[in-house]
Order: structure tokens, then C-alpha cells, then sequence
């Protein structure tokens, strides 16, 4: 009986596992039926814009958290493929810091280029997963959201891809619940021209309360005041942000901070992280765990200790994301081939406990990105991936953090130097802070479109 296999999710690291099976087949191996459920009706997952917040068009839960005008924070020079650089995907160099349409128009093209599409089901929520001691195997139960029906099938094995940042964690603080103003979290933000001429406040310091509060001031913020619970950014802020310790409570317009200040406010943005939740599988199956870089239970990041057949991509607190992802699938799937064998139970958890500790040793940020480089670079080393010189993007991740140190709201006018091509990327046409329009089509164009039109305090 052939082996069959359910991903559960098309985003990133659901393609990175069709991939890498469409890959071996196309070295001669045999692999396994592969069936992939996506509840969206495209694939790409979070890159996937949607005006819609809460509850979709059938009543499910919304995935995504992207946003207009949302470009990415990090060199696209650090997530490229390791098969399938930008420039042979655009025929040509581009700025390292594209907006999310690029970035899912060069997704979008690596999947073309591998073929797999015709083995994704679209509009297929996952209600639950079994597994049965007996027969060895899992049961999965999926909606078809048009059609409105339950279906059940079994499977070998289970790819858990669906993602971490689409289940808010949302912390109650008192009298928010009275703010006479907008209250929402950063999954439900989409527009940052919503509060133009408005004073925002961004509970949370992280990357997502960043890429908000710069966005939002951007397109036309009064003020933007960071709410941070460990530390402040440390950025060279201009006058209009502010930074203030962890919010304590909410009176009228007034926010409250611990510390005893006060600043009168007309919206609050939950910048406060997301929750690893997957109500489809039972406790015995369930990872639990926070937003770190190496999660436990899982040996080599992917196969869950106490039942490897289950197997987690993408759940780690990510530097590396495309070519993370894509490790982790080669690895996968060399498991599954048998071309990778798996230690005993306890040899699992040792080694998981290993890198736990190598974890928790890391002081700073280069600590942290030179733990996850020697991580991929240890999944990279036992498989057939295309090398690429990891070592060398983990460079690029410090210089990065550097440069936004030194410029918080100039780092993406920044060029990175392509791992795979060698090719400088070029400047960009327009300052990050005047480009306005985030299309793919203005990205791409030889000059400005149209005039910026900016309100900045």
C-alpha cells in the first residue's frame, strides 16, 4: 500500500515540503501520495493579503495578519531559495527590501516552477486529527468550506504547516475595555492610513510594533508611542515616537504606564505577539510552547519526540524563514524516504534538550543568530538541499541589525550583496519613506509612479 501523506497548510512551510518531495521525484525516487490542505482559496498563506478581520467569507477564523503597504523588515537577500535566486525569478536585480507583493510574486513563482499545485485541495479547513495506536495511522477530518461538508482520510503521516502568527495573544489591561477610541491587534491591522492625524499607541516592542508605528507615521501619524514590557527598541526615534514602560491602565483617552506617566491617546494597537494553537489535534499531539527558537518536544526542530510520524515545520522563532523552512522539509523527507534514520526515543529527547540549553546560553542577538545558522546549517548538512553558504547569510542578518540601529526608519534604503548570485542589489528608485505605493508594478518601474503625498508631524 502506498505511503500517503496530509500537510496541513500552503504557506511557506507547506511548499517547502511539497518541494522537496517534488524534488526527489524528479531524481527518480518513489515517494509518497501527498495530499495538502489549505483552508484559503490560494496558496501562500500569510503572505496572502485579505481586507477581511475575524470570521471569513464561511465563517472561519481568519489566517492572515499582512497588511497594506507592509514591505519587508529584513534583506531579501537572506531568504532567498537556495535553486531559485530573485534575479532569475524578476530577470533582473531589485532592491533587497521589496514590498509583500514582490516578496509573494517570487513565492508564487518557485511554486509554478516546481509543479505542485495540482496537489493541494483549496477551501479545506482541518477540524481534528486522530491517530490510532492500532492501525498506526491518522485520521484527518476536513471541512470543504463550499460545499459545506465533513470528509475523513487516513494517513501515515501528518505535516503540521500551518503557522504561528495568526492566533493573537491579547492581554487585558485595565479600562481598555472603555477606551472610547479604536482597540485591536496587530492580526487585525491593515491600514495604516486609518490613523492619519491620530495619536497611536503600540502596546509591545517587537518587530510587528516597528513595522506598525514607522508604517502608521509614514502615512501620516500624529505620534506613535511604544508601550514596552522588558526593554525599550533603543532606536534613534525622531520627536514624534515616544517610548514608555508597559501599559498599566486605560481612563478615558488616557493611557496609564507603570511608572506614572500618562499620555492621551485615540487608538491602541496590541503589538503582543501570537499563540501556537491548533485546535485540530488532541493534548497527546499537541505542541506547547512560546515563541522561541528552538521549541521542545520536537527533535530537530520537526518530529515530534513521543510520535514521530507527526511532524512540525516552521515553528521556531525565525531569523531564517524561506530557506529555514526549506531544511526542514528536506529533512523531513528524508526521514520519511528512509534515507535518515531516527535515534531511539531518548536519544530524541537528549538531542533536544541539547539545543534547548545551547538556546537559553544566548545573550544577545548575534548569540541568537548564530544558534539558529548553526541549526539550519545542521539540517543542511544530512540532506541533498542545494548548499548555500549560510554562514554568509548569518552575516548579513548582523550587518542588518546594525543598519537599523543606525537608521530605524532608513535601514531598507539600504543594498545587501546576493548569497547565491554575488550581485549587489541596487538601490531602490524611491526612499522607503516616500514610496507610498507598495504595488508590485511600482516596485518594479525604472522610476517614481506618481508623486508621494506625505503628512508626517
Amino acid at each position: 500500500m502506498t505511503m500517503r501523506i496530509a500537510i496541513l497548510g500552503a504557506g511557506p512551510s507547506g511548499l517547502a515540503q511539497l518541494r522537496a518531495f517534488e524534488s526527489a521525484r524528479r531524481a527518480g525516487a518513489q515517494v509518497p501520495e501527498i495530499v495538502c490542505f489549505e483552508k484559503q482559496s490560494d496558496l501562500g498563506g500569510m503572505w496572502n493579503y485579505t481586507w477581511r478581520t475575524g470570521l471569513d467569507a464561511y465563517g472561519e477564523p481568519v489566517h492572515g495578519s499582512m497588511y497594506r503597504y507592509l514591505w519587508s523588515n529584513g534583506p531579501k537577500e537572506a531568504l532567498e531559495f537556495a535553486d531559485y535566486s530573485f534575479e532569475e525569478h524578476f530577470g533582473r536585480p531589485i532592491a533587497s527590501y521589496p514590498p509583500r507583493a514582490v516578496l509573494r510574486d517570487y513565492i508564487m513563482g518557485r511554486i509554478e516552477k516546481s509543479g505542485v499545485r495540482d496537489q493541494i485541495r483549496f477551501n479545506m479547513a482541518v477540524q481534528w486529527v486522530d491517530y490510532s495506536e492500532e492501525t498506526e495511522r491518522f485520521t484527518v477530518t476536513v471541512r470543504d468550506l463550499k460545499k459545506d461538508e465533513l470528509l475523513a482520510e487516513e494517513f501515515d503521516r501528518v505535516i503540521v504547516a500551518t503557522g504561528h502568527f495568526s492566533t493573537p495573544n491579547a492581554p487585558f489591561f485595565e479600562g481598555v475595555d472603555r477606551f472610547p477610541g479604536r482597540v485591536l491587534h496587530a492580526h487585525d491591522f491593515r491600514d495604516a492610513c486609518e490613523f492619519a492625524d491620530k495619536d497611536l499607541l503600540l502596546v509591545g516592542s517587537s518587530y510587528s510594533a516597528e513595522d506598525i508605528g514607522t508604517q502608521c507615521y509614514k502615512y501620516g501619524a500624529k505620534s506613535v508611542t511604544f508601550s514596552y514590557r522588558s526593554a525599550a527598541t533603543g532606536y534613534d526615534w525622531p520627536a514624534a515616537f515616544e517610548e514608555k514602560p508597559l501599559l498599566q491602565r486605560v481612563e478615558g483617552n488616557t493611557a496609564h504606564f507603570i511608572d506614572g506617566s500618562s499620555k492621551d491617546v485615540d487608538a491602541i494597537v496590541l503589538c503582543t505577539g501570537y499563540q501556537h494553537h491548533f485546535p485540530f489535534l488532541p493534548d497527546a499531539l499537541t505542541l506547547r510552547t512560546r515563541n522561541r527558537l528552538y521549541p521542545g518536544d520536537l527533535y530537530k526542530g520537526v518530529f515530534w519526540i513521543d510520535n514521530p510520524k507527526l511532524i512540525y515545520l516552521g515553528m521556531q522563532d525565525q531569523y531564517y524563514t524561506f530557506n529555514m523552512f526549506d531544511a526542514q522539509a528536506w529533512y523531513a523527507r528524508d526521514v520519511i524516504l528512509g534515507r535518515i534514520a531516527l535515534p531511539t526515543t531518548a536519544a530524541m529527547r537528549a538531542d533536544s534538550e541539547a539545543w534547548l540549553a545551547r538556546e537559553e546560553a544566548c545573550r544577545n542577538a548575534d548569540d541568537d543568530i548564530d544558534f539558529q545558522t548553526a541549526y539550519v546549517r545542521d539540517l543542511l548538512d544530512a540532506t541533498d538541499y542545494p548548499d548555500f553558504n549560510v554562514e554568509a547569510v548569518a552575516d548579513l542578518f548582523k550587518q542588518w541589525k546594525h543598519d537599523k540601529k543606525d537608521d530605524i526608519l532608513g535601514y531598507r534604503n539600504c543594498s545587501y550583496r546576493s548569497v547565491l548570485t554575488g550581485t549587489l542589489a541596487p538601490p531602490h528608485h524611491t526612499p522607503w519613506m516616500e514610496a507610498m505605493d507598495d504595488s508590485l508594478e511600482a516596485f518594479l518601474a525604472d522610476s517614481v509612479v506618481e508623486e508621494p503625498q506625505r503628512r508626517i508631524a
